[in-house]
């Protein structure tokens, strides 16, 4: 069988019947629908979008989002390589005429990307995080599409300029982030995806509306997060050695608005300009020197540009229709001409969030 656009959406939506209400969502100058079955759902995707919602407009990105048992496929799907230095299996893919489906190996979801249709069925419920990661994914498809590079790094903005901070897998770049959202004025541009692009010669960098996903040893810590736990499992986790705290894995949400009250989250269009600054988190758990930032050539230090560089992932799908392939090598020159002129801090010594924040607003943000 030679299976369609059409044919896959037909089979992924199974027959559903949508629930009347639409959600409207706005980041940056992209305005996205979302459509569901599942009237639960919906209500839970306008909780963590409602800093985004708008009213109805002419819509840039129609999404369904299908309630509905694994979907059982005849179609054989290949593993996607995963980037250097991640192991296990997470996605698999199928490649169509102007399609792709994606299946997450271990919860069975699967979502259709094409120039038409754009569609996550499983258990969205249950999953409603990958479905939020999808909604984002068209977003980061539009933002692409438009020029923006893709960087693994979380941003705040303040006074109007963006701070954007890198770091090797587990670096603490996300709470550090939390930090300096304690300081006045400074608001929550993106967590884990910053995208940066040069216009008339200076560079801009946006944000998505994804929200912090923090582990247990950066809740424990801060004040701000302890609601996110109880007391007495947050007392448990104090008792663990601090290397086993730090590796251990358990994502929680972190609602800006809701922890660190309103007018927490830059402006709604997700954007700011210009970057004022690059970090990239190189410090050692283990050290007991004191923390250092030492302004440096992002050319000459390529093993740094490594951390600021991300790979798009399965979903990017290019102006003429063709899906990124995930033997395709990332291309350092973007990035450098980009960051050209815009200053890249690497910081070094011992993990110290309080020392590096100070050091922070007096050399960069002051």
């Amino acid at each position: 069988m030679q299976h369609t656009p059409e044919s896959l959406a037909t089979a992924l939506i199974d027959g559903a019947s949508l629930c009347e209400r639409t959600l409207f969502l706005q980041p940056g100058g992209c305005l996205l629908s979302v459509r569901s079955n599942s009237e639960a759902l919906i209500d839970r995707l306008a909780r963590y979008f409602g800093h985004i919602l708008v009213e109805p407009g002419n819509v840039d990105v129609e999404i369904l989002a299908i309630e509905r048992d694994e979907p059982q496929l005849d179609i054989e799907f290949n593993d996607w390589r995963r980037e250097a230095g991640k192991t296990g299996g997470k996605d698999s893919y199928a490649d169509f005429a102007e399609a792709r489906l994606l299946r997450k190996v271990r919860t069975g979801m699967v979502f259709l990307q094409s120039e038409q249709y754009r569609i996550a069925a499983g258990a969205c419920l249950a999953n409603d995080n990958q479905v939020i990661n999808f909604v984002n994914a068209q977003y980061m498809n539009w933002l692409q599409r438009q020029g923006w590079l893709i960087c693994h790094a979380a941003g705040v903005v303040s006074g109007g300029r963006t701070l954007a901070m890198a770091g090797f897998s587990g670096g603490g770049k996300s709470t550090l982030m939390l930090h300096m959202l304690e300081q006045p004025g400074v608001t929550y541009l993106s967590n884990d995806r910053l995208f940066i692009r040069r216009d008339d010669g200076q560079v801009q960098a946006a944000g998505i509306p994804k929200l912090p996903r923090v582990n247990p040893g950066t809740i424990v810590h801060n004040p701000r997060l302890h609601p996110l736990i109880e007391e007495h499992e947050r007392q448990r986790l104090l008792e663990l050695p601090q290397h086993e705290l730090w590796d251990l894995e358990d994502k929680y949400d972190v609602m800006i608005d809701e922890l660190y009250g309103a007018g927490h989250i830059a402006p709604g269009d997700f954007q700011a300009a210009p970057l004022a600054a690059f970090l990239v988190l190189n410090w050692k758990r283990d050290s007991s020197r004191p923390v250092r930032l030492e302004q440096i050539d992002i050319a000459h230090r390529t093993d740094l540009l490594a951390a600021i560089m991300k790979a798009p992932g399965p979903f990017l799908q290019y102006r003429d229709g063709s899906f990124r392939k995930d033997d395709e090598p990332l291309q350092e020159q973007p990035y450098l001409d980009t960051l050209e002129g815009v200053p890249v801090y690497e910081v070094s010594g011992g993990v110290d969030f309080d020392s590096l924040q100070q050091l922070v607003l007096q050399e960069i943000l002051a």
